[in-house]
């Protein structure tokens, strides 16, 4: 592969993120919402999920 000079590769570079598009602001705020609301119910989830275990696990140690 041959190599390319880096002020073509910077000119490359900047024609291609021209092309990206950038999400909104709007579009950022509900994203990032939507985020930490499922990161919480994950975390509620894996918490009632790691006590019932823990109880569990408890309950059979105590069986003589």
């Amino acid at each position: 592969m041959a190599r390319t000079n880096p002020i073509t590769f910077f000119q490359q570079v900047r024609q291609e993120v021209s092309k990206v598009t950038w999400p909104g602001r709007n579009e950022v705020l509900i994203s990032t919402a939507m985020v930490i609301v499922l990161v919480i119910l994950a975390s509620l989830f894996f918490l009632l999920a790691d006590q019932v275990i823990s109880w569990f696990v408890s309950l059979l140690l105590s069986i003589r």
